[in-house]
């Protein structure tokens, strides 16, 4: 009978371990929603959103999504809050497997989203962090500019022109150094896929040889190292 109930204990657990180990689950709340549906989702190859689950909401801002999970991913939570109004509505989550917890509000959904249990996620919000001082900074070069422009004066604007251009090319050596720097991890392949494809290949390919076995091998490893191949190919039949 000690045998018996022995191997149930150790069936259970190893059921427990697995679940852990290759699924995800995504518990949340959103302050101060009380009805709509949030749409679990992840980008299809065409790039474009597909919808893997959907919550409603009624009465109580709490959800809960779970999938299964191979190796990290993006995924991201669209709120429809049934108000006409699309911003602010599209959540990124860098997917692991284990248990993540989200907290934000219906008014400001993604500005004010609070992910932890991904530690993927912290990785990507404190290169997102940095990476926005670079994008503020043109943002309010760009202002001064066209007010410069409006005042008919040249000189102004062509330096004005000049700090943004500089300012960019920081921002991508930023990009470029970050994944470099950040080899063993799944969020350097992303990176470079979303914010470096008007880099050149050859910085591109920098980082793909840089990448950890680990890493080449995972989801976005294998796509930079495809989307890589198919510049290569495009500049090839150009030459010919």
């Amino acid at each position: 009978m000690k045998k018996y109930i022995t191997a149930i204990l150790l069936t259970a657990v190893l059921i427990s371990c697995g679940k852990d180990e290759n699924t995800m689950t995504i518990n949340g709340n959103i302050k101060g929603l009380k009805l709509g549906t949030l749409y679990f989702q992840r980008l299809s190859d065409s790039a474009t959103y597909v919808n893997i689950d959907t919550f409603k909401i009624d009465g109580d801002g709490k959800f809960t999504f779970e999938t299964p999970i191979e190796e990290p991913e993006v995924f991201f939570i669209y709120l429809d809050k049934k108000d006409q109004n699309p911003l602010n509505d599209r959540l990124m989550v860098f997917g692991e497997s284990g248990e993540i917890n989200i907290e934000s509000t219906r008014d400001y959904f993604t500005v004010n989203a609070k992910i932890t249990g991904s530690k993927l996620q912290e990785k990507y919000d404190e290169y997102r962090q940095i990476k926005s001082k670079y994008s503020h900074k043109n943002l309010d070069w760009i202002e001064q500019k066209f007010k410069a422009a409006k005042r008919d004066k040249k000189e102004k604007v062509d330096s004005l022109n000049k700090l943004i251009d500089q300012n960019t090319r920081r921002s991508y050596l930023y990009s470029i150094n970050y994944c470099i720097n950040n080899k063993n991890s799944e969020v350097a392949p992303y990176v470079a896929l979303t914010d470096l494809t008007q880099t050149s290949v050859k910085y591109l390919d920098t980082i793909n040889n840089s990448l950890s076995d680990n890493v080449a091998s995972s989801k976005y490893g294998k796509l930079l190292n495809e989307y890589i191949g198919e510049i290569k190919k495009v500049k090839d039949s150009l030459k010919k």
